[in-house]
């Protein structure tokens, strides 16, 4: 098609197309409207955009000892903590236009990045080398490898570190001011132009900035229950990641997927592992399918589960300079090098001073929000850790973006939805979840609604280890359907790789599709992902679709979407 030009013109249309585009920029640029709220999303310029060059050490503000002034004029935002929800909504706000500045103490990320998810993910990679090397010998293969602990941690510490410097590259690039303190709310500005709140540097000083909208994303901190000794001679996940060496011997105290996670990882490295809970079991929060499975791989990999504790009594240094735990029903665990206590968080409420600008609690400390992440002050939100609603990142950063659309994009009723919300448990082997437990489906739509599909086998990795199919590591997978078009709203699978499938089986869940549709896809072999879309009985349920363009009986639906679209 293009041949038939020739290259005079080819050189004039680039030409004109190339001035075109810088017009419209230098108009948009100098003809920018005041009035953010009027900017609709994808057809504004960042703040990023300007035609002007700024420093981006400019952007970065301490607070200096006699830092007292207020800006001239206030923030549209204010956001407090830098973590991936603060940083997200930040960056959405600065896209519409808005000014914005967040408040951080300590380094860019929050807990996801310095001491959760991602130092936790490493950790996890490690332990599933060292699995990896554990069963080389069913391939052939043959030789030894030992841990350098140190070598490990130096190098998960460096990528921690340049993830720290791409979020403060990030504020810069959005033009958004980072002010490195702890936020305090003082209450409404005398002129109502919105909220003050004083901003406390590392050495004492304060000053006092103001902001129309203010936004709460501290996130939440590791907590401790009461018991002699505990307090003093334990560690939380966080100071998991200041362990200088391996332990010989740790007690992981929780009943959480941190507490699971842990405690898995420290297991597969080569350190005796035992795991404390107060109840029964572990994750009794999941589907019974996937914990139980969970709790009893626990124990074949060498994992000791300490039941119905009741929790820790004492943790007392002995003459050995190890720690004697003694659990609150009797039991004691001599020698244990580490004690890990994962048994909850708390949201980072303290330094707010809530009460003064008259912003809510629930009875947890956790800051009321309703679904459009408001508290009970106007122009002050919240989300993430701090309200205790879906505690994962991914939710914070959503609900943040969702914010930014609503308050600075004029996109009425944009909020983040809380329901279906995908997770992974990076145990050993991982849990993949999205949607409701069986029960919890049963609860809602009645026994007689719900159907359940299960499947069990051995992942084709072990096909080659002669040893018995009972000792071969299990996967499991479940289907939770609903109503008379059995819709799929819960899906809950344990074994290798369920981490990486979720994902796409989240999407499907949230489109609503049914068991039908799952069936219609043809299964990719071999995988153990393929069992979700080959559950017995196969093609033989309600045929019903959840989709716009059904994907049923052969119907093509390429064609269809385009349709679809057309109309649209």
């Amino acid at each position: 098609y293009l041949q038939d030009f020739t290259a005079d013109y080819m050189v004039k249309l680039i030409t004109c197309l190339m001035l075109s585009a810088l017009t419209a920029r230098v108009a948009s640029f100098s003809a920018r409207p005041s009035n953010f709220s009027r900017i609709k999303p994808g057809f504004v310029l960042s703040r990023s955009s300007s035609l002007l060059p700024t420093s981006s050490s400019s952007l970065i503000r301490p607070m200096s000892s006699t830092s007292t002034s207020l800006p001239s004029t206030p923030y549209d935002y204010l956001v407090v903590g830098g973590g991936s929800g603060g940083i997200s909504s930040a960056r959405r706000a600065a896209t519409y236009g808005a000014s914005v500045a967040v408040v951080e103490k300590g380094r860019m990320g929050g807990t996801c990045v310095n001491v959760g998810c991602v130092p936790k993910k490493v950790m996890w990679n490690a332990a599933s080398v060292a699995e990896v090397l554990h069963d080389m010998e069913n391939f052939g293969f043959t030789g030894a490898a030992t841990l350098d602990w140190g070598f490990l941690k130096k190098r998960r510490d460096a990528y921690v570190e340049r993830l720290n410097g791409i979020y403060d590259r990030n504020l810069a690039g959005s033009k958004i001011e980072k002010i490195t303190g702890t936020a305090s709310l003082k209450g409404k500005a005398a002129d109502g132009s919105g909220w003050n709140v004083a901003i406390t540097a590392a050495d004492g000083s304060e000053t006092t900035v103001t902001a129309k909208n203010v936004l709460l994303a501290p996130g939440g901190y590791p907590s401790f229950p009461p018991g002699d000794g505990v307090a003093e001679n334990c560690i939380s996940s966080d100071g998991f990641f200041d362990l200088p060496t391996l332990p010989k011997s740790a007690t992981v105290v929780g009943a959480g997927y941190i507490a699971v996670e842990l405690a898995g990882v420290l297991n597969a490295l080569g350190c005796s592992t035992t795991l404390v809970v107060r109840k029964g079991k572990a994750l009794r929060e999941f589907d019974p399918y996937v914990a139980d499975i969970l709790d009893s791989e626990m124990q074949r990999q060498g994992i000791t589960v300490q039941r119905d504790t009741g929790g820790v009594a004492s943790v007392k240094v002995n003459a050995q300079g190890t720690k004697d735990v003694t659990l609150s029903n009797g039991v004691v665990l001599n020698d244990q090098e580490v004690v890990l206590m994962a048994t909850g968080r708390k949201p980072l409420v303290e330094p707010l001073n809530l009460a003064a600008a008259g912003v809510e609690q629930q009875a947890s400390g956790h800051v009321k929000v309703n679904e459009y992440s408001e508290t009970s002050a106007p122009g002050i939100f919240a989300l993430g850790d701090v309200c205790g609603n879906v505690e994962l990142t991914p939710m914070a950063i959503a609900a943040g973006r969702r914010l930014s659309d609503r308050v600075f994009g004029s996109v009425a009723g944009a909020k983040a939805s809380y329901e279906a919300v995908p997770t992974v448990v990076f145990s050993h082997p991982p849990i993949g979840t999205i949607g409701m437990t069986e029960q919890q489906a049963k609860d809602r739509y009645g026994e007689e609604e719900v159907n359940i599909y299960t499947s069990k086998f051995a992942n084709l990795w072990y096909g080659v280890f002669d040893i018995p199919f009972d000792e071969k590591p299990p996967t499991a997978m479940k289907l939770v359907c609903a109503g008379k078009n059995e819709q799929v709203v819960g899906v809950h699978c344990i074994g290798m790789g369920v981490d990486e499938m979720m994902q796409g089986f989240g999407v499907a869940v949230k489109m609503g599709a049914t068991k039908a549709d799952f069936d219609s896809c043809v299964a990719i072999h071999p995988t153990a992902s393929e069992e979700l879309v080959t559950m017995a009985p196969w093609g033989l349920g309600v045929q019903e679709t959840g989709a716009k363009v059904s994907p049923l009986n052969g119907e093509d639906t390429l064609p269809k979407a385009k349709e679809l679209q057309s109309k649209l």
